[in-house]
C-alpha cells in the first residue's frame, strides 16, 4: 500500500481530473489534516476506503447497500422540511456509494473513538459501539423512521441548538464571506437561482471555504436580502465518490453508480424526510443555508448531553439510510447477529490505530 503522501497525491491528481481545484483551499486542507486524527479522518475518505478493506478484511464480505460512505459523528445536522418542521439526520452524502453496510458503522464508531481520545466525547469505545448497534438494529427491525424534532426529542433539540447557530452570529458570518472575485461558472449560477424563492432577486455571490473532506472544490454562496431578511443558497462542486476509484481500477470490493446517481438514489429512497432545498443540478450540489439548516460540530455540543442517546440516534439514522436498498434489512440483521461479540469495537479500534498512524506520517512529512 502507498504511504499517506503518495496516496494523497494520487487522489488529488484524480480529483483535478474531475473538477476545477481551488489550490488555496487545498493547501488549507493540508494544514487542517495536521490538527488531529479526528480532523484527518474527516478529510481523507479516499485513504479510509483503501485502508479499511485491508484492516477489516472479514467485514468486506458483509451485505452491500447504498451507503453514506464518509460517515462520522460530525456528518449529522438539521434542516426544515416542507412543513417547516425541524428534522435531524445525515447532513452530507457526497461520498455515497454501494459498500458493505459495515463500512458506515465502523467509520462512525471510529470517529467517535477518536473524539474520545481527543476529549470531545466521554464514553468508552465499548459503550459507543453498543449504543450505535442498538440504534441501528432497532431501526432495521422497525423499518426505520425519520427523526423529527418537534414536540418529542427535547434532548436532541438541546443538542441541535447552540449559541453558534444563533441567527445574528450565523448571518454575520455569511456577510463576512468574500465576494467571488473570479468568474463564477454559469451552471453554478443557474443552480443557485433555481433555488431562490422567486425570479430576479438581487444577490451577491460569495466564496465559501468549509468542511474538511471537500476542501479544494469550488463552493459559492448566493446571499440576498429578501423581504426583510437574509437568505442564502450554496452550490458546491459535485464529484463522484472516491470509492469509485477502486471500482474503476477493477476492484470488485466496491461499486459506485453513475455520477450523481448514488447520492440522489440514497436521498430519494432512504427512510427520510427530504430537505426540499437539497439537490444536484448538473455538476453542483445545492442547498439552503440557514442557522437551523447546517451541520452540528462536536465542539458545538452542549456540556450537558446524553452521549448514549446521541450515538443511538446516529445508529438509528444510519439504518434509515441503509434502508434505501430494497430488501436489505433481513440480510443485514442476519449478518449482524452472526458476528462475534465486540466485532464493531475491535474493527473501530483497529481503524482508529490505522488512522492515527497515517496522521503521524502526514504530520512528519509536513514538517519535512
Amino acid at each position: 500500500m502507498e504511504n499517506i503522501r503518495a496516496a494523497t497525491e494520487s487522489f488529488e491528481k484524480w480529483l483535478a481530473s474531475q473538477t476545477t481545484i481551488v489550490r488555496r483551499d487545498l493547501a488549507w486542507k493540508h494544514e487542517r489534516l495536521r490538527d488531529s486524527p479526528f480532523a484527518f479522518l474527516r478529510g481523507t475518505f479516499y485513504r479510509w476506503i483503501e485502508q479499511w478493506t485491508d484492516v477489516c478484511g472479514p467485514l468486506t464480505g458483509s451485505p452491500r447497500v447504498l451507503s453514506v460512505g464518509d460517515l462520522h459523528v460530525e456528518n449529522f445536522g438539521t434542516w426544515r422540511d416542507i412543513e417547516g418542521r425541524l428534522v435531524w439526520g445525515v447532513n452530507d452524502v457526497d461520498e455515497a456509494a454501494v459498500l458493505p453496510y459495515a463500512n458506515d458503522l465502523v467509520r462512525l464508531a471510529t470517529s467517535a473513538g477518536l473524539a474520545v481520545r481527543e476529549c470531545h466525547l466521554q464514553l468508552p469505545l465499548r459503550n459507543i459501539c453498543d449504543s450505535i448497534l442498538e440504534g441501528y438494529t432497532a431501526s432495521l427491525d422497525r423499518g426505520g423512521q425519520p427523526v423529527v424534532i418537534a414536540e418529542r426529542r427535547r434532548w436532541l433539540r438541546d443538542v441541535a441548538i447552540s449559541d453558534l447557530r444563533d441567527p445574528k452570529k450565523f448571518w454575520s458570518g455569511m456577510r463576512a464571506l468574500p465576494t467571488a472575485s473570479r468568474r463564477v461558472p454559469g451552471e453554478a449560477i443557474r443552480a443557485l437561482e433555481a433555488l431562490m424563492p422567486e425570479a430576479r432577486i438581487e444577490y451577491t455571490v460569495r466564496r465559501r471555504t468549509a468542511g474538511v473532506g471537500s476542501l479544494g472544490r469550488q463552493r459559492f454562496v448566493a446571499l440576498a436580502d429578501w423581504k426583510g431578511g437574509l437568505i442564502a443558497r450554496e452550490a458546491k462542486a459535485y464529484v463522484v465518490s472516491a470509492a469509485s476509484r477502486l471500482a474503476v481500477s477493477g476492484s470488485s470490493r466496491v461499486a459506485s453508480p453513475a455520477q450523481g446517481g448514488a447520492a440522489r438514489q440514497l436521498i430519494d429512497a432512504a427512510v427520510r424526510i427530504r430537505d426540499p432545498f437539497w439537490g444536484i443540478h448538473g455538476s453542483w450540489i445545492v442547498r439552503r443555508l440557514a442557522p437551523d439548516c447546517s451541520r452540528i460540530e462536536i465542539e458545538d455540543l452542549p456540556a450537558k448531553r446524553n452521549e448514549r442517546k446521541l450515538l443511538r440516534a446516529m445508529g438509528w439514522e444510519t439504518a434509515n439510510m441503509h434502508l434505501a436498498t430494497p430488501r436489505a434489512s433481513a440480510a443485514i440483521l442476519r449478518d449482524v447477529r452472526s458476528r462475534r461479540p465486540r466485532w464493531l469495537e475491535r474493527a473501530a479500534s483497529d481503524m482508529a490505530d490505522a488512522v492515527t498512524a497515517d496522521w503521524r506520517g502526514w504530520t512528519a512529512t509536513e514538517r519535512e
